[in-house]
């Protein structure tokens, strides 16, 4: 009787989802569809199958199906991703193991970071990072004001990014291991874990990483375009030139929606790891940066949220997916304007990936059911 009594009181303490949040997706998703078609003429020009290949991937199976997830995932109470955690978590660490199964796995431009099934391809990366946010906002909530003990807290965080790091770079997905290691890191600092303990682990993911660079060919290629882009402009530097000419040539107002010249025999994926650079050669300065407004507001909504959670648990849940989202689209956009070595990450909600637009709508669903609950 208590139980149930609890369930209606919980039912008729629900409010609705926070709008504002929800107008600033809709403004992304509206934008992001816009570029990702247009981006996308340019293999139309070369493949016209694999245009309407692309074209169903992103819209039917990304944003169609992520919708509908968004939907359910707004209406299921936060709290059964916190019962089942370890189980997703599990899950996806296997699902992203497979990769290296044979007949099962796929390799695309000398990486082996693909499953094929029923003869549709995905990136079980993209559910190992929306696991590995569940699972750890479940434990951090779990071990609670413990997280200031090394044993609760930097420990169990340093072992879990160890077995992720033995997937990941075996593919090789360092993007992906940075982009988790992050999050992680802020969602640790979020729980109270003190300041010395994360720079201390900091300190030891960077000395690690310029070890990993040491060994790693194509690391060291990357860094090199970074620190000069003009190095090889016909083989290591020419993405970053091709974005940089891009950006440059569309001015204040840009050339206008679909006008990109870069697209064409240009840019390399432009409607994935080069889309903002066709942003602001068809929007300009103007788009560039109000889309980076729109990031912006989501960031700043998203923490809001958090922040007004009702409990440990829904607050480190909303914070890892805004934290997630904000340093992906960080790494893209600070990468193709040259601020940052070039990772080849897919800018969320805009980039081609329907596997990534999915999740993270999913995601998206249950930072709406967190807003229902928030305490103003």
């Amino acid at each position: 009787m208590v139980a149930r009594y609890d369930f209606i009181k919980s039912i008729m303490r629900e409010k609705k989802v926070d709008r504002f949040f929800l107008i600033i997706i809709c403004l992304l998703l509206a934008v992001g569809t816009a570029m990702f078609v247009s981006a996308s003429l340019g293999i139309l020009v070369k493949n016209g199958k694999l245009f309407y290949s692309v074209l169903f991937s992103q819209l039917v199976l990304g944003l169609g199906l992520g919708l509908v997830g968004m939907y359910l995932c707004s209406k299921i109470n936060y709290k059964f991703w916190r019962k089942y955690s370890l189980i997703i978590f599990i899950f996806s660490i296997l699902l992203t193991a497979s990769v290296f199964m044979p007949h099962f796995g796929w390799s695309h431009g000398g990486a082996q970071r693909w499953i094929q099934l029923f003869g549709f391809s995905f990136q079980p990366v993209e559910f190992l990072k929306f696991g590995f946010v569940i699972y750890f906002a479940g434990w951090l909530s779990w071990v609670k004001n413990r997280v200031q003990d090394i044993r609760f807290g930097i420990l169990p965080f340093g072992v879990m990014i160890a077995v992720i790091a033995g997937i990941l770079l075996k593919q090789p997905d360092t993007k992906s291991l940075i982009l988790i290691a992050v999050t992680g890191v802020g969602m640790l600092f979020i729980s109270g874990v003190p300041m010395k303990y994360i720079l201390g682990f900091g300190i030891s993911g960077i000395f690690l990483f310029g070890l990993l660079v040491f060994f790693t060919p194509y690391l060291q290629e990357r860094i090199k375009t970074f620190i000069d882009p003009s190095v090889d402009p016909r083989g290591s530097s020419y993405q970053i030139q091709q974005s940089l000419i891009a950006l440059g040539s569309g001015g204040i107002f840009g050339r206008g929606l679909g006008q990109s010249i870069q697209k064409f025999n240009y840019l390399p994926e432009p409607q994935g790891d080069s889309i903002f650079a066709v942003l602001g050669e068809e929007l300009g300065f103007i788009g560039a940066v109000g889309t980076i407004f729109l990031y912006s507001l989501f960031t700043l909504r998203g923490f809001r949220i958090a922040n007004n959670s009702p409990d440990l648990f829904s607050r480190l849940l909303v914070s890892g997916i805004v934290i997630l989202v904000v340093v992906q689209s960080f790494m893209h956009i600070a990468s193709v304007t040259g601020v940052f070595p070039l990772t080849g990450v897919p800018l969320p909600f805009m980039s081609h990936g329907g596997t990534s637009l999915m999740i993270y709508l999913i995601a998206i669903g249950i930072v709406l059911q967190v807003s229902k609950y928030n305490k103003n």
